[in-house]
């Protein structure tokens, strides 16, 4: 199995003008801290720099 960790912004949360933007999808924990700094530094995010989301799953694969 291996895990993902699936990022995402939500600006506006439980509003009617809810905004998502899907950052990515990462193999570590490193690689999300590492997307979280560089998007606070984009505009359109630093005015919410603290509403970042983060499921992590788990890939299954299955034997042919």
């Amino acid at each position: 199995m291996k895990k993902i960790y699936y990022l995402y912004h939500v600006r506006y949360e439980d509003t009617d003008d809810e905004d998502v933007k899907v950052i990515g999808i990462y193999s570590s924990r490193k690689q999300v801290k590492l997307a979280i700094e560089r998007m606070k530094k984009k505009r359109d995010l630093s005015i919410f720099p603290t509403i970042f989301r983060l499921f992590k799953m788990l890939l299954i694969e299955k034997d042919g």
